[in-house]
């Protein structure tokens, strides 16, 4: 797999007749080890590692209805208090990171209202706050440690 600009953590990796899965610590299962889901381990490994985010708190994979068509988040970081902490968008190293995957994330965020959102394809990161206010996003550095 490509290397990637997170942390690199031990990985489960196994090969079957049906390819190659990875373990997910949050849904407690293997998965179909694809470029994206690459991605996803490193970013869920950098937020239990570095972001010390609780591991109860992190969500990975679920649907959500938005405007009556079904979609499926990558991850959600909740606050204890059961509001949305982040909301992360991951892509495969080679979907390059454009407006497209930020107005994805914009949809989902209608939904969700979340207080931070990552985009990553692994090898670039933007990280935003919202402004609900103004309707609106700010970039920011990075996303804060846990407090």
């Amino acid at each position: 797999m490509t290397p990637l600009r997170l942390p690199a953590g031990k990985f489960r990796v196994k090969s079957t007749e049906k390819g190659r899965l990875i373990f997910d610590p949050i849904r407690k299962k293997f998965v179909h080890l694809t470029p994206e889901e690459w991605v996803r381990q490193h970013v869920v490994f950098w937020l239990l590692s570095r972001k010390r985010i609780p591991h109860s708190l992190i969500n990975v994979e679920k649907q959500l209805v938005i405007a009556g068509t079904k979609k499926r988040y990558d991850i959600i970081i909740f606050n204890t208090d059961g509001t949305i902490y982040g909301l992360i968008e991951c892509k495969a190293p080679q979907i390059k990171v454009d407006q497209t995957v930020f107005d994805q994330i914009a949809r989902y965020n209608l939904a969700l209202e979340s207080q931070y959102l990552m985009v990553t394809n692994g090898l670039e990161h933007y990280f935003c706050t919202m402004d609900y206010e103004q309707q609106r996003y700010q970039f920011i550095e990075d996303l804060p440690e846990w407090a």
